[in-house]
């Protein structure tokens, strides 16, 4: 059975506990993990079952593999055992043995899910990211460049990229302290790519997070090497203060970050991005080949490094690496969407800059429908891929490609309550 099934049962209108039937029944056919994974995906549908109705489900199961279910509430459920089918009265509900036993299981894995808060996540890991980049890069002589490093590295954002590396790291096994280097590290080069991309020569931004760039704060000059510092120093970092884990995997990890953004990465993409600048002939294609470069590609490397420091499987990393790729071409999607429909200080830099450029964006060539309706199937991409993990350990890997296609919902809820917070104020 493909996999995929399971996740667009998640799509369907289906009554709560109707999905969890369908999950009960149609996982027989799969690995254990894959099952957890699949309650978990539906649990923010699904109703924690009281143990009368969760023992009573089972003891109908157990009793005889063709039964009608009696569920309080819902009458008599039959369900049909072709995929994608609804709840009818004529087709019976058949089980096996193996599935009646995984649901004594189910119980505990929707309340560690419902239990699980990515907001509560993101703070913690972001907090805890911020420190360890405080630490690393004090202020010293010379002052200059040191405090132009620190003004654009600390002046917050999401720390999505860290924190995946780190999110990344612990699904296989690792731990935090081991990968915060990395994650540090990861957080320098994406700074230094918004430093640079923000020059006169490139993107000609005058805001970045809320407050002004770094070359105009401190000017061009001093805003190029402080991009410069923050690169080299990322590799330094990783391969000075990780302990803990083996010299290869160290390694590993620097070369893989190092072509992420040299001209087979991040560089590349960079590149064809200027030279496609007014260009009306430039495809679909090419437009995804700027993004997996110059925004999938750290994003990837983030999530791989993380992987590769807690001691992933080949197989691991290459399931990893094909949701981060999923992962970051949405994120772009959602990045082309905001910037022509949202205002400069809902973003915290200049909105609309992509459209003065005269850019190719993914609204520009498919239209803003189109646009979204693709970052939401990138974003179930994503998603599919982690079903060879634990349901609960991979959570906060699929509350972050859900953060990443919620945030003009974000977005459009923040600037209400900001208004809401003004006009309190003012009244």
């Amino acid at each position: 059975m493909d996999r995929s099934f399971l996740t667009e049962l998640a799509q369907q209108s289906t009554p709560e506990i109707s999905t969890f039937i369908h999950v009960a029944k149609f996982t027989k056919l799969l690995k254990h993990e894959t099952f957890r994974y699949s309650v978990a995906l539906f649990a923010h549908r699904l109703p924690v079952l009281n143990m009368s109705s969760e023992a009573r489900l089972c003891s109908s199961l157990t009793r005889s593999e063709n039964l009608p279910l009696m569920i309080p509430g819902t009458g008599n459920l039959r369900m049909s055992t072709e995929p994608g089918s609804r709840p009818s009265s004529s087709v019976s509900l058949q089980v096996s043995a193996p599935v009646v036993e995984e649901l004594s299981t189910v119980r505990g894995v929707i309340q560690d899910a419902k239990a699980f808060n990515f907001s509560d996540y993101m703070k913690e890991k972001a907090a805890a990211v911020n420190d360890a980049l405080e630490l690393a890069v004090p202020l010293q002589y010379p002052e200059k460049v040191t405090e132009a490093m620190r003004y654009s590295l600390l002046a917050g954002g999401k720390r999505v990229r860290p924190v995946l590396c780190i999110a990344a790291c612990e699904l296989v096994g690792g731990k935090q302290e081991a990968v915060m280097p990395t994650a540090c590290a990861v957080e320098m080069i994406h700074t230094m790519s918004l430093i640079h991309d923000d020059l006169p020569c490139m993107d000609n931004d005058d805001l970045r997070r809320g407050v002004p760039s770094n070359h105009k704060k401190y000017g061009e000059d001093t805003a190029l090497l402080a991009g410069d510092a923050l690169l080299a120093f990322a590799f330094e970092h990783i391969a000075r203060d990780t302990c803990g884990v083996p010299a290869e995997r160290v390694l590993r990890v620097i070369s893989h970050l190092g072509k992420a953004v040299g001209a087979e990465g991040l560089v590349a993409g960079q590149v064809v991005d200027i030279m496609s600048e007014r260009d009306p002939s430039v495809t679909l294609e090419t437009l995804e080949y700027i993004h997996l470069h110059k925004t999938a590609s750290l994003l990837e490397s983030s999530v791989v490094c993380g992987a590769i420091i807690g001691g992933a499987s080949e197989e691991e990393i290459e399931t990893l690496s094909k949701y981060a790729q999923y992962v970051g071409l949405s994120f772009q999607v959602i990045d082309d969407i905001l910037d022509v429909s949202q205002s400069s200080e809902e973003l915290g830099k200049t909105a609309g800059k992509d459209l003065l450029l005269d850019k190719a964006t993914y609204p520009k060539l498919l239209g803003l429908e189109k646009s979204r309706e693709l970052a939401t199937e990138l974003t179930h991409k994503a998603k599919e891929q982690l079903s060879m993990f634990d349901a609960v350990k991979c959570l906060p890997l699929l509350g972050v490609a859900g953060y990443i296609a919620n945030r003009i919902r974000i977005l459009r809820r923040m600037a209400e309550l900001a208004y809401l917070e003004d006009f309190c104020r003012r009244n």
